[in-house]
This record gives C-alpha cells, sequence and structure tokens, in this order.
C-alpha cells in the first residue's frame, strides 16, 4: 500500500532552498542523482478540510515548542510572522529563499502522531 509521500517545492531558487532543508531545519537527504537532493521528512499526518472555494493543498511544518523554534529560526536568519494563536494551534509562516511562505504550527488538537 502506501509507503511514504513525496513532496515537492517547485522553486526559481534551488540551491537556497536546498541550503534551507539542509542547514536550517537539519533534514538528513540524499543526492538522488545528478546533484538532485532528496530529504527524510519527518513523521507526517494529513487532513482533509472541506471547501466551496477551488481546491488548493498545503504544506505546514509542525513543532512541538513554536517560541523556542522561532528563536532558532531567527538565529538562523529566517523571517517568521508574530505567532498567532489560531485556536487549533500556534502558527506563524516562514519567509523561504526567493520569497515564498511556509506554515509552522505547534498544535493544540490531537494529533496521530502521538
Amino acid at each position: 500500500m502506501i509507503t511514504g509521500i513525496h513532496a515537492i517545492f517547485y522553486t526559481a531558487h534551488s540551491k537556497e532552498m536546498y541550503e534551507f532543508l539542509k542547514d536550517v531545519l537539519d533534514l538528513r537527504y540524499v543526492d538522488a542523482g545528478n546533484g538532485r537532493l532528496f530529504f527524510a521528512a519527518p513523521p507526517t499526518e494529513l487532513a482533509v478540510h472541506e471547501t466551496e472555494d477551488d481546491p488548493e493543498h498545503e504544506l505546514w511544518l509542525i513543532c512541538d515548542d513554536i517560541a523556542a523554534t522561532v528563536q532558532q529560526l531567527e538565529k538562523k536568519g529566517i523571517k517568521t510572522t508574530p505567532v498567532a494563536d489560531r485556536g487549533w494551534g500556534l502558527v506563524t509562516t516562514l519567509e523561504l529563499p526567493g520569497g515564498d511562505k511556509l506554515g509552522l504550527y505547534e498544535p493544540k488538537h490531537l494529533s496521530p502522531l502521538t
């Protein structure tokens, strides 16, 4: 059956994204050939949200202490937005190389990972 998930960042800043994933997030990786790096992702949970709008898909990073994680990221030069309490979790966004945004949150909800 399903053995994993392959997520892709499409970017004009691949070298900087590789550095972000390696040096900022400290993710393990392999060279899959031709210098293309594939990174091990932490455990993942999937959710489904109802929408009446056009469907879209999101990728969020999860942490267990958002204040400490934001502090570590900012020490590495990553810009973040102020942490907000959304009820279901504490959230911020990270600025990726090239200016794209990536969500980060500390969940308050039950998780299948725990």
